[in-house]
């Protein structure tokens, strides 16, 4: 057979088109520039399509007016307010408004109503293109949000879990750390108890202290009268001032006189006197309680003249003494301790109550609007509700020897439960979020989060927002000071009753002339003729020894 060469079906010159190779479709760029459509000479354009990119978002804010900064239906909260600027500045789309879950989003620090932040720190997945994002952000937010910028981030990141730990800064007033500072001078006996008559101090001040405040006493026992004194000139030896206190309480006669006698320099005490009616020494009470009478009513008519000698004998000041001793007391929340005492709704038995801090201190004094500030700092792992703001108001408790330092231990215990007094929230602010372990895991394939890069931007508007609001809520509103006359033994009563512990040595002393110790069924005439019986002297020890005294005194 003969080769034969194939045969090819031809098609005919009508059916070959001129038809010139598809191009490849260029990558749209994610810039502002307009995406030309090839083959078109430029003719028409086409809307560039970008990308979300994993974002952390660096901004601060004052908490004034918002409460608090986590989203909550049917309340103003900096979270709400975010969100809203997120979605007008072209960051998140229509459909995923009001759905942050569908872009991962993530906080790292909550903060309470009122508080502020400059430091905070949120994360998600954003369109952050074209350029002029943070202008766009600031451009729909109040002034007192304000976005400093964003770190492009890891996929994984979130700005919650990936927090080693947090610094809060609290701004308490010197005078609150004063013990003769707004105390209960302004108390004076009625028939249905101790009531709130006038504070001086938050008077020139204009300040309105609520109703309530104060407490009240609700005893039925119309047969007693009991003084209370929170602050003694003992107490104010203590602290090395030279300050004279003028309470009302501290003009009872010589019964409580001889009780602070007992009690050694450099010692808190807060001494009880009960003088409790006899029926065969009935009158005696009656006068006894006619003069308390008469003195409280001479006290508060010339309460303008105590006042100027409070003004121009106290030098309080915060000194290495005072600081000494607050750094002490802050001291004892360093490290890993049951918090349930400092919060709500966490029990004891809840491991969410253990949290670590790292460090808690009081080294600086800055001035606003005139008046000096302790600058408290604050850093742990993480903090719980009202936990920063209740370890505050018990450390000034324990300043102003309204408790003892022992206390902070006692309320540790998972067996203890201790109704905390809660500083304002005015004082607190949120100072910086860290990441250490991030930035040292993805070094030199992201961007480092920290705050290095906005140090002056933050530092300005923290004297610009923040510490403009403390210094003049303070002025204005007297929120500590106000705060202050709520710390006493009717709001909060177990405070003393917890300091008491099982296994204490009680030691038995006698008040008064004699020298021999007598035990609590013993009783001698003293010098003034009045039989005192001693109930009991209780002796802790704790980096230094607290007493605290109670006596009853028969007429």
């Amino acid at each position: 057979m003969e080769n034969q060469e194939p045969q090819i079906e031809k098609l005919p010159q009508d059916d070959v088109s001129d038809r010139e190779p598809d191009q490849k479709k260029l990558k749209l760029s994610t810039t502002d520039q307009d995406t030309y459509l090839p083959g078109s000479g430029g003719a028409e354009r086409r809307a560039p399509k970008y990308r979300r990119r994993k974002v952390a978002i660096v901004f601060a804010f004052c908490g004034v007016g918002y409460q608090g900064m986590q989203k909550n239906p049917g309340a103003k909260t900096i979270e709400g307010e975010l969100e809203e600027a997120l979605f007008h500045a072209g960051a998140v789309p229509e459909a995923d408004r009001n759905k942050p879950r569908q872009y991962e989003w993530a906080r790292s620090a909550r903060t309470d109503k009122g508080v502020s932040a400059v430091g905070q720190v949120v994360s998600g997945r954003f369109y952050v293109d074209p350029p002029g994002f943070v202008e766009r952000l600031n451009s729909n937010l109040p002034v007192q949000i304000r976005v400093f910028g964003y770190k492009r981030v890891a996929p994984s990141f979130s700005s919650k879990k990936f927090c080693d730990r947090r610094r809060y800064v609290y701004l308490i007033p010197v005078f609150a750390l004063d013990p003769c500072s707004h105390s209960e001078a302004e108390m004076v006996r009625t028939d249905s108890g101790y009531e709130y008559v006038k504070c001086v101090e938050c008077s020139e001040k204009g300040y309105k202290i609520p109703l309530g405040v104060m407490g009240k006493d609700t005893s039925d026992d119309t047969k007693s009268v009991e003084i209370q004194s929170d602050i003694s000139s003992s107490n104010c030896d203590a602290l090395g001032t030279d300050v004279k206190c003028e309470a009302l309480s501290s003009s009872v006669a010589n019964g409580e006189n001889n009780l602070n006698s007992e009690v050694p320099d450099g010692v808190d005490a807060s001494p009880c006197v009960k003088t409790e009616a006899n029926p065969d020494s009935s009158s005696k009470t009656e006068d006894m309680q006619d003069k308390l009478d008469t003195l409280a009513k001479g006290e508060m008519n010339n309460v303008e003249s105590d006042t100027d000698i409070i003004k121009s004998e106290s030098n309080f000041c915060y000194g290495e003494k005072e600081k000494e001793r607050f750094n002490r007391i802050l001291s004892y929340y360093v490290g890993s301790h049951n918090f349930h005492n400092f919060t709500t709704r966490t029990k004891a038995a809840d491991p969410a109550a253990n949290r670590y801090i790292l460090s808690f201190d009081a080294n600086t004094i800055i001035n606003l609007d005139g008046k000096d500030f302790v600058k408290c700092e604050v850093v742990g792992q993480s903090f719980m509700l009202h936990q920063i703001r209740k370890m505050i108001g018990l450390a000034v408790a324990i300043m102003r020897n309204y408790a003892p330092e022992s206390l902070i231990q006692t309320a540790f215990k998972k067996d203890v439960r201790i109704n905390v007094p809660m500083a304002p929230e005015v004082g607190l602010y949120l100072d910086e979020c860290f990441f250490t372990s991030y930035n040292k895991r993805f070094k030199g394939s992201h961007d480092e989060v920290s705050m290095e890069a906005y140090k002056e931007v933050t530092e300005e508007f923290k004297w610009k927002h923040v510490y403009s609001h403390i210094g003049s809520a303070e002025e204005k509103d007297g929120a500590v000071a106000i705060w202050l006359h709520s710390l006493n033994e009717r709001n909060y009563p177990d405070i003393r009753r917890n300091e008491y512990k099982p296994d204490q040595v009680i030691v038995y002393k006698k008040i008064g002339e004699a020298s021999e110790e007598k035990t609590p069924e013993e009783k001698k005439e003293n010098s003034n003729g009045a039989a005192v019986v001693v109930d009991k002297v209780i002796v802790e020890t704790l980096d230094e020894q607290k007493i605290t005294v109670e006596e009853n005194t028969t007429g």
